[in-house]
């Protein structure tokens, strides 16, 4: 169930720090959990991400581990300003709406809801951040450390593909037997959508107030008419979704446990 629809559910706050965001995603992370709301799933997932773009700060991984910060933070918070706007029954963009609704329906699986967060945080969001951080500055300046988010975000993938297997049983089964999740999958990989989201930085970096939010809402409506793929793949992906549905083992607030780990 949506915490728009909880008004006792706990806001999260504007984040200035990495630990400010980690700590800010563990408290939605709970509430998701008490409140069997799907939107944990993302959450739990996005938590992992932050938690390794820390230590690879931490371990100077990147070139520009303060400047890397920045970008984690101002890229978190754009998830995290929908999220309160959602629990406040405020417009939000187009892309976050069509995720934010999705733990409204049941047969959505977890990989559905994983996957239209990061069609709104990694589409949308990740280039919007990524101009503003590099602001009356050359972008270019920032293309090694962001095409080394992809290598943090790789290297998590085996291990959500393991949890996934855990609460799908049949999962592995059904992707042998099944070339269409393949397909499926095809758009949404990170490499893609993070070069998607690079080449959409390039396109708004240092453009006027006025032109960029223009580009930023037609760049918002892309996003949200993707999402349709997700939500509605056809009748074979859904056939297969549909098996996979009533075969996941746990709760919600189960499921979300084993995301997080």
């Amino acid at each position: 169930m949506s915490n728009a629809s909880n008004p006792t559910a706990s806001k999260p706050t504007k984040a200035t720090t990495i630990d400010q965001v980690i700590s800010i995603l563990e408290k939605i992370i709970l509430d998701s959990e008490n409140n069997q709301d799907p939107l944990g799933y993302f959450t739990a997932l996005y938590l992992k991400v932050t938690k390794k773009v820390k230590e690879g700060i931490e371990d100077n991984f990147f070139d520009d581990g303060p400047r890397m910060e920045k970008l984690d933070v101002v890229f978190a918070n754009r998830y995290l300003d929908d999220y309160l706007a959602y629990q406040e029954n405020e417009t939000v963009t187009a892309s976050w709406q069509r995720a934010f609704e999705l733990p409204t329906k049941y047969w959505p699986i977890v990989l559905q809801h994983l996957l239209i967060g990061m069609n709104a945080h990694i589409n949308l969001d990740l280039g919007i951040a990524a101009a503003q951080v590099m602001k009356g500055k050359d972008i270019e300046d920032l293309k090694t450390d962001f095409n080394k988010i992809n290598d943090i975000l790789s290297s998590l993938v085996v291990a959500v593909e393991q949890d996934l297997a855990e609460i799908w049983p049949t999962l592995k089964i059904i992707l042998k037997l099944i070339g269409k999740i393949d397909d499926f999958l095809v758009d949404f990989s990170m490499e893609i959508a993070r070069d998607g989201a690079w080449k959409f930085a390039k396109s708004i970096a240092n453009k006027p107030p006025e032109v960029l939010k223009a580009l930023i809402e037609a760049r918002d409506q892309k996003v949200a008419k993707k999402a349709k793929i997700i939500t509605d793949p056809g009748i074979v992906v859904n056939t297969i979704f549909g098996i996979i549905r009533l075969s996941e083992r746990g709760s919600v607030a189960e499921k979300i446990k084993k995301l997080k780990v």
